[in-house]
Protein backbone atom coordinates (compact mmCIF):
# COMPACT_ATOMS: atom_id res chain seq x y z
CA UNK A 1 0.00 0.00 0.00
CA UNK A 2 1.46 3.51 -0.89
CA UNK A 3 0.59 7.18 -1.19
CA UNK A 4 -1.04 7.69 -4.39
CA UNK A 5 -0.70 11.62 -5.09
CA UNK A 6 0.77 14.59 -3.50
CA UNK A 7 4.20 15.38 -2.68
CA UNK A 8 4.26 12.07 -0.82
CA UNK A 9 2.80 10.13 -3.47
CA UNK A 10 4.50 6.68 -4.21
CA UNK A 11 5.62 6.85 -0.28
CA UNK A 12 5.03 3.28 1.51
CA UNK A 13 2.45 2.63 3.73
CA UNK A 14 3.12 -0.25 6.41
CA UNK A 15 -0.19 -1.90 7.41
CA UNK A 16 -0.73 -4.64 10.18
CA UNK A 17 -0.75 -8.52 8.83
CA UNK A 18 -4.02 -10.24 9.70
CA UNK A 19 -7.39 -10.15 8.22
CA UNK A 20 -9.13 -7.57 10.60
CA UNK A 21 -7.85 -5.03 8.78
CA UNK A 22 -9.12 -4.14 5.33
CA UNK A 23 -7.19 -0.64 4.23
CA UNK A 24 -8.90 1.18 1.10
CA UNK A 25 -7.75 -0.22 -2.37
CA UNK A 26 -5.48 2.21 -3.98
CA UNK A 27 -7.50 3.04 -6.44
CA UNK A 28 -10.25 3.24 -4.44
CA UNK A 29 -8.78 6.19 -2.15
CA UNK A 30 -7.42 7.68 -5.37
CA UNK A 31 -10.96 8.08 -6.68
CA UNK A 32 -12.32 9.37 -3.35
CA UNK A 33 -9.78 12.31 -3.04
CA UNK A 34 -9.94 12.89 -6.84
CA UNK A 35 -13.77 13.47 -6.03
CA UNK A 36 -12.67 15.77 -3.17
CA UNK A 37 -9.86 17.41 -5.13
CA UNK A 38 -11.43 21.22 -4.20
CA UNK A 39 -11.81 20.70 -0.73
CA UNK A 40 -8.79 19.26 0.10
CA UNK A 41 -6.12 22.25 0.11
CA UNK A 42 -5.78 23.42 3.45
CA UNK A 43 -8.89 21.32 5.05
CA UNK A 44 -8.38 20.12 8.23
CA UNK A 45 -9.29 16.46 8.48
CA UNK A 46 -10.91 13.95 10.44
CA UNK A 47 -9.83 10.11 9.95
CA UNK A 48 -12.42 7.76 11.47
CA UNK A 49 -11.39 4.11 12.00
CA UNK A 50 -7.89 5.39 10.77
CA UNK A 51 -6.97 2.05 10.30
CA UNK A 52 -3.74 2.65 8.46
CA UNK A 53 -4.24 6.28 8.55
CA UNK A 54 -4.54 5.76 4.55
CA UNK A 55 -6.52 8.23 4.03
CA UNK A 56 -6.18 11.15 6.25
CA UNK A 57 -2.39 10.70 5.10
CA UNK A 58 -3.47 10.71 1.14
CA UNK A 59 -4.98 14.29 2.30
CA UNK A 60 -2.40 15.81 3.13
CA UNK A 61 -0.52 14.79 1.05
CA UNK A 62 -2.72 16.74 -1.69
CA UNK A 63 -2.39 19.73 0.20
CA UNK A 64 -4.63 18.84 3.46
CA UNK A 65 -3.03 21.14 6.85
CA UNK A 66 -3.37 18.40 9.29
CA UNK A 67 -5.82 14.96 10.18
CA UNK A 68 -6.71 13.75 12.72
CA UNK A 69 -7.06 10.16 13.23
CA UNK A 70 -9.42 7.84 15.63
CA UNK A 71 -7.70 4.22 16.18
CA UNK A 72 -8.40 1.50 18.97
CA UNK A 73 -7.13 -1.80 17.62
CA UNK A 74 -3.47 -2.07 18.88
CA UNK A 75 -2.21 -3.46 15.99
CA UNK A 76 -3.83 -0.29 13.81
CA UNK A 77 -2.56 2.06 15.91
CA UNK A 78 1.22 0.84 15.52
CA UNK A 79 1.14 0.99 11.86
CA UNK A 80 -0.53 4.50 12.15
CA UNK A 81 2.03 5.70 14.04
CA UNK A 82 5.00 4.47 11.88
CA UNK A 83 2.83 5.81 9.08
CA UNK A 84 2.84 9.29 10.63
CA UNK A 85 6.46 9.17 11.80
CA UNK A 86 8.06 7.87 8.51
CA UNK A 87 6.21 10.71 6.60
CA UNK A 88 7.79 12.85 9.65
CA UNK A 89 4.32 14.79 10.11
CA UNK A 90 3.98 14.43 13.56
CA UNK A 91 2.99 18.08 13.82
CA UNK A 92 0.35 17.75 11.17
CA UNK A 93 -1.28 14.74 12.55
CA UNK A 94 -2.89 13.53 16.27
CA UNK A 95 -3.82 10.19 16.70
CA UNK A 96 -6.47 9.83 19.30
CA UNK A 97 -6.71 6.05 20.86
CA UNK A 98 -10.63 5.98 20.78
CA UNK A 99 -13.60 4.61 19.75
CA UNK A 100 -14.72 6.50 16.77
CA UNK A 101 -18.55 6.24 17.53
CA UNK A 102 -18.86 7.70 20.53
CA UNK A 103 -15.85 10.30 19.49
CA UNK A 104 -18.24 11.42 16.64
CA UNK A 105 -21.02 11.48 18.84
CA UNK A 106 -19.45 14.04 20.81
CA UNK A 107 -17.82 16.24 18.20
CA UNK A 108 -19.15 20.38 17.83
CA UNK A 109 -20.36 21.59 14.72
CA UNK A 110 -18.10 22.57 11.66
CA UNK A 111 -15.46 21.28 14.01
CA UNK A 112 -13.70 19.48 10.56
CA UNK A 113 -13.63 20.41 6.74
CA UNK A 114 -13.44 16.62 5.43
CA UNK A 115 -14.41 13.85 7.69
CA UNK A 116 -13.57 9.89 6.27
CA UNK A 117 -15.33 7.23 7.55
CA UNK A 118 -14.72 3.40 6.83
CA UNK A 119 -15.57 0.86 9.84
CA UNK A 120 -15.92 -2.72 9.08
CA UNK A 121 -17.82 -3.96 6.17
CA UNK A 122 -20.95 -5.48 7.66
CA UNK A 123 -21.48 -3.62 10.19
CA UNK A 124 -24.22 -0.75 11.54
CA UNK A 125 -21.18 1.38 12.44
CA UNK A 126 -21.48 3.67 9.63
CA UNK A 127 -25.23 4.20 10.26
CA UNK A 128 -24.52 5.64 13.90
CA UNK A 129 -21.75 7.72 11.95
CA UNK A 130 -23.97 8.90 9.60
CA UNK A 131 -26.71 9.87 11.82
CA UNK A 132 -24.15 11.70 14.26
CA UNK A 133 -22.96 14.02 11.48
CA UNK A 134 -26.25 14.58 10.30
CA UNK A 135 -27.05 15.94 14.22
CA UNK A 136 -23.82 17.57 14.82
CA UNK A 137 -22.50 18.44 11.48
CA UNK A 138 -18.91 17.97 12.45
CA UNK A 139 -17.09 18.29 9.32
CA UNK A 140 -18.61 20.38 5.47
CA UNK A 141 -17.93 16.88 4.06
CA UNK A 142 -18.64 13.11 5.36
CA UNK A 143 -16.87 10.75 2.55
CA UNK A 144 -18.13 7.11 3.88
CA UNK A 145 -16.10 4.01 2.38
CA UNK A 146 -18.62 0.86 2.74
CA UNK A 147 -19.97 -2.33 0.52
CA UNK A 148 -21.89 -1.64 -2.09
CA UNK A 149 -24.76 -3.60 -1.12
CA UNK A 150 -25.11 -1.47 2.34
CA UNK A 151 -28.33 0.51 1.96
CA UNK A 152 -27.59 4.59 3.18
CA UNK A 153 -28.95 7.78 3.47
CA UNK A 154 -28.84 9.32 -0.36
CA UNK A 155 -25.69 11.15 -0.16
CA UNK A 156 -24.52 13.98 -3.38
CA UNK A 157 -22.33 11.46 -4.86
CA UNK A 158 -21.96 8.38 -4.85
CA UNK A 159 -19.89 5.73 -6.50
CA UNK A 160 -19.27 2.31 -7.16
CA UNK A 161 -15.86 -0.23 -7.27
CA UNK A 162 -16.95 -3.85 -7.40
CA UNK A 163 -17.99 -4.61 -3.89
CA UNK A 164 -17.57 -1.12 -2.43
CA UNK A 165 -18.79 1.85 -2.59
CA UNK A 166 -17.82 5.74 -1.28
CA UNK A 167 -20.75 8.11 -0.96
CA UNK A 168 -20.57 11.29 -0.19
CA UNK A 169 -22.23 13.54 1.92
CA UNK A 170 -21.97 17.40 2.01
CA UNK A 171 -23.77 20.41 4.27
Amino acid sequence: MRIVAGKFAGRDLVSPQGNRVRPTAENVRSAMLDMLKDDVPKARILDLFAGTGALGLEAISRGAVYADFVEFRPDSLHSLRANIAALRLLKSARVFKRDALPFAAALEANKYDIAFADPPYGSRMLDRVIDSWKERRFSRVLAVEHSADHELPKGDIRRDFEDTAITIYRL
